[in-house]
């Protein structure tokens, strides 16, 4: 623990800003360590917010990553999310299709991982072998030029479901407060004790409100860096939008596709899911995705344009993402390509350039512990990610995963040189175009 860390008593008075994963996790492991005043502040009026990352039909819960600290943490994660009593049916494990080619290094590392770590792993080496991972009442693409394996370790979540479960294990606590509708509009902030320098006691809400503590985590995902313009956070945390699709399916189907593995291309970013109790897959393309600036605000930063600031024109994603998702989805399920689709959403995530989290305590204010960067991989670690939160609070974090988490260690470089921001599949963000977006029309075959 450095000099500068505080030594929280569990009876210190704690606010969290944002009811998502990184929230409520931390919330519910400080509160399970003893910690007596808990606050969580969230934006919206509706609980689990409904346009967080983490509220969404489902999400993926996988171990196969290229870094061998995520894929250990994700089979920890993955121990959990089986404990039934503590989360019900919300984990499904269908196993896991990780798909790629010989220039595939993130899924060769990934595949090196899961063989160390134990997992259950059928290596497929020909596309006859992926073939024969589906039903025999599935129609699959030919598969041509890929290889890959099935981690049997792995599945998706329900992750709606999975959010108002931990919701209601962290307001049974006593000395816990979770409360919607409070959208967290600035710090509070007083001098320490030394020259010239302040140090954050609270928050400041957008009805006039405020909140002092002892310690305040910002978990705000995607809407850190704008919510926070004076803590200069849009190099480390760019909110960006990712395009999700939906498609209805017949019960036919339903029974056709139930039995199906969740389908990742490290190659091209592209997944997909086996259907839901709602009969519908869901699929998506992780990408470098889109920023959007907020019309009239004088700053660039990048903030989320979701279904609760725009209604319904906020799920839309634009025609061209709409049109390369259904030929991604033509390589897995040719059949389904065919389908119209029911629905869209931008799914926005917090992304540092690395893709590791940001989690510490401001490098410049101790009254500040940043919990965020999810990068899109966060929520299968719902039951642990908090974990290490509350290490980083506490002064007991490992001082290597301190250095890897920390807001102010390096970008990485790309060709010699500092990137500017992310730089994901090859590409930069794009951004939002608004007179490009996908009518209902478009959703038709």
């Amino acid at each position: 623990m450095s000099p500068s860390t505080p030594i929280l008593a569990p009876t210190s008075k704690v606010v969290i800003v944002g009811a998502g994963c990184f929230g409520l996790s931390t919330a519910y492991h400080l509160l399970q360590r003893g910690f007596t005043s808990v606050t969580v502040l969230e934006r919206s009026a509706v609980l689990p917010a409904p346009d967080a990352a983490s509220t969404d039909m489902n999400k993926v819960v996988r171990s196969s990553y290229s870094d061998r600290f995520y894929s250990e943490l994700a089979r920890e994660a993955i121990a959990e999310w089986k404990n039934e009593a503590a989360w019900g049916d919300c984990y499904q494990e269908s196993g896991v299709l990780v798909l790629g080619s010989a220039s595939a290094s993130y899924a060769d590392k990934a595949y090196a991982n899961d063989i160390a770590l134990g997992a259950r792993i059928d290596t497929l080496a020909s596309p006859d072998a992926i073939r024969a991972v589906f039903p025999s009442t599935v129609k699959t693409a030919s598969f041509d030029g890929l290889s890959g394996y099935v981690n049997h370790d792995g599945g998706w979540a329900q992750a709606s479901k999975s959010m108002s479960i931990l919701l209601e294990k962290v307001i049974a606590f006593e000395g816990a407060s979770v409360i919607p509708g409070k959208a967290v509009t600035g710090l509070l902030r007083k001098a320490d004790g030394e020259a010239g320098k302040e140090r954050t006691v609270g928050v400041k809400c957008d009805d006039g409100t405020e909140y002092d503590a002892e310690l305040v985590v910002l978990a705000a995902g995607s809407w850190m860096a704008s919510t926070f313009p004076e803590l200069d956070l849009q190099e480390k945390c760019v909110a960006t939008g990712q395009c999700v699709a939906f498609i209805e399916l017949t019960d036919d189907e339903v029974e056709a596709y139930k039995d199906c593995p969740v389908c990742l291309d490290f190659v091209s970013g592209f997944y997909a899911f086996p259907p839901n109790k709602e009969k519908k897959i869901k699929f998506a393309i992780h990408s470098a995705g889109l920023t959007h600036a907020a019309p009239g605000s004088q700053s660039s930063v990048s903030s989320p344009r979701t279904v609760l600031s725009d209604g319904e024109d906020g799920l839309r994603i634009p025609k061209e993402a709409l049109q390369k998702m259904r030929e991604h989805l033509r390589t897995i399920y040719p059949d389904l390509a065919d389908k119209a689709f029911s629905g869209t959403r931008l799914c926005w995530y917090t992304d540092a350039p690395d893709d590791d989290w940001v989690i510490g305590y401001h490098p410049t204010d101790s009254g500040i512990m940043l919990a965020t960067a999810g990068c899109g991989h966060a929520f299968k670690f719902l039951p642990n990610v908090g974990r290490l939160v509350a290490d980083a609070i506490q002064g007991t974090m490992d001082s290597a995963l301190a250095k890897k988490f920390a807001l102010d260690r390096p970008l990485p470089q790309r060709n010699n040189a500092y990137t500017s921001g992310l730089y994901r599949f090859g590409q930069l963000p794009g951004k939002l175009e608004l007179d490009n977006l996908c009518t209902p029309q478009d959703l038709l075959p």
